[in-house]
């Protein structure tokens, strides 16, 4: 493209924009172990970040989607009647490769990996039985249909099949944890291990991608029923329909901040993406691990939670066993609600969908923190909700998580138009645009960037803000309509 030769495109640039060129993040707030763990367990904690050389945060957050899923359907909460929440809880680990995210969950999946492998083991010697009572059933069958066939030559009535030639059901694989898999074979996982399970996922952008898509056949509705712990059926290529009864699946997994800045351009609010509570801790300092590492505690603690029976009738129905809230817990929680709600009117964007999920957060949250007090210390099981613990969660949830939050998601907070601008300058540049035209934009056809009416509203602020300049309108060469040339303030390149 040449470059344009009119003196009033040379004249000096100003500054532009800064709101345009960079999204300013909030202040990290400090992750506050001691006071929302039991001493024991927050050292414990931290023992095993710094023999990951990862941040604190990142273990403290896989420790409570791990606690929720091993809890799952064996105890749910109620603050009161008609309001019932699950221990599910989803988490969103954000940072850079270099951050410690993985090392960090291994500090957590690799003592629920070591709860799973006994009871993979007697699964499998199970199987093995199992096997050989199949193969004698179809032996008894065939020799059944073979007396049958016998029988209807004859014109006599088939003896009814004996209970003997039915193969007994295959045993159950026990499953915590999982990674990459369906979802058809999810909800078989889950049907067969009725309390819930977690999924890790390395790197969930993917993942978080495809769900934020309304399309058809999306399994977008699967994932918010797992999240409830509702009911869910289930369609199965050539297999009857699954009906599952309480459908509870935790979510832990990481991502780069790049490409969660992909994904919040594309929608103004995904719901699902609201669902995480989502951790951006600065990375910690390269140095050598001093104490102890704390994992023996962190398994003795998932060890515990998993003792936690099930209640199921002879049928395979789940029986809930539910905690309700203490009278002082229930006034803790009304004025968290009110300051929740405080929140959500002074929120935009996504921000105003996580407000939205607080309160429930915050239950789920308390039924968890009571069994993790549980675990450490011993004693009776709890049987309620305490004032006390949920002071704990409610100043976890003010100091901690919704600041993370708005470090996270903040920049949704922005007029749509504003986070579209950001994305086309993020995207001039990628290319290294020096000027372009509008044709060159829409032929990316990204996110906010489409269409022609999508594209100028935010070529016009572009240009109110100086980052960009207009030449005189061009007609295509083929005779079609006039396409848009612009030219860059060279500090966007710079930037």
């Amino acid at each position: 493209m040449t470059k344009p030769k009119t003196e009033k495109y040379e004249l000096k640039w100003t500054k532009p924009e800064a709101r345009f060129l960079r999204e300013e993040l909030a202040g990290v707030p400090l992750c506050p172990l001691e006071d929302m763990f039991h001493p024991s367990l927050g050292e414990a904690i931290r023992g095993a970040a710094a023999s990951k050389g990862a941040p604190a945060d990142y273990v403290a957050a896989g420790l409570l989607a791990a606690a929720g899923s091993l809890i799952g359907n064996a105890r749910w909460v109620s603050p009161w009647d008609g309001w019932r929440e699950p221990p599910i809880i989803w988490v969103m680990l954000v940072g850079l490769p270099s951050s410690g995210k993985s090392p960090a969950l291994d500090a957590v999946i690799e003592p629920l990996r070591q709860l799973e492998a006994p009871l993979r083991t007697a699964a499998e010697a199970k199987y093995e039985e199992w096997e050989g009572a199949r193969h004698v059933a179809e032996l008894r069958e065939k020799d059944w249909e073979l007396r049958s066939k016998k029988a209807l030559k004859e014109g006599r009535d088939p003896e009814p099949m004996p209970l003997d030639a039915i193969a007994p059901p295959a045993p159950v694989f026990p499953r915590l944890v999982v990674n990459d898999v369906t979802v058809e074979r999810l909800g078989e996982i889950v049907s067969d291990c009725p309390r819930g399970v977690l999924q890790m996922r390395d790197e969930l952008s993917g993942w978080l991608d495809s769900m934020s898509r309304y399309t058809a056949g999306s399994d977008r509705p699967f994932w918010l029923e797992a999240y409830g712990g509702r009911g869910y059926s289930l369609e199965r290529r050539s297999r009857k329909p699954l009906t599952i009864q309480h459908l509870s699946v935790g979510v832990v997994g990481g991502i780069q901040p790049d490409r969660l800045k992909s994904l919040l351009f594309q929608t103004d609010d995904d719901g699902l993406l609201a669902r995480f509570v989502p951790l951006w801790p600065d990375p910690v300092p390269v140095k050598r691990p001093l104490g102890p590492t704390g994992e023996e505690l962190i398994k003795a603690v998932l060890d515990r939670l998993q003792s936690l029976e099930l209640d199921v009738d002879p049928t395979g129905k789940i029986d809930l066993t539910i905690l309700p809230f203490t009278e002082a817990a229930r006034t803790e929680l009304d004025l968290f609600r009110e300051q929740v709600r405080t929140w959500e009117t002074g929120s935009e964007g996504l921000m105003v969908s996580f407000c939205g999920k607080l309160s429930g957060l915050s239950a789920r949250l308390a039924l968890v923190l009571s069994f993790l007090d549980w675990a450490v210390t011993g004693g009776p099981e709890p049987r309620a909700i305490e004032a006390g613990v949920f002071s704990r969660v409610k100043r976890f949830l003010e100091t901690y998580i919704r600041p993370m939050a708005i470090r996270t998601y903040g920049g949704t907070s922005v007029p749509a138009v504003d986070r579209s601008a950001r994305h086309l300058v993020s995207i001039i540049q990628e290319k290294t645009w020096e000027r372009f035209t509008t044709r060159e934009v829409l032929r990316l056809e990204r996110q906010g960037l489409k269409t022609a009416d999508q594209l100028n509203p935010v070529l016009n602020v572009l240009l109110e803000g100086d980052c960009l300049r207009q030449v005189d309108d061009e007609g295509s060469t083929r005779g079609g309509r006039p396409r848009r040339r612009f030219i860059v303030n060279p500090e966007i390149l710079q930037d």
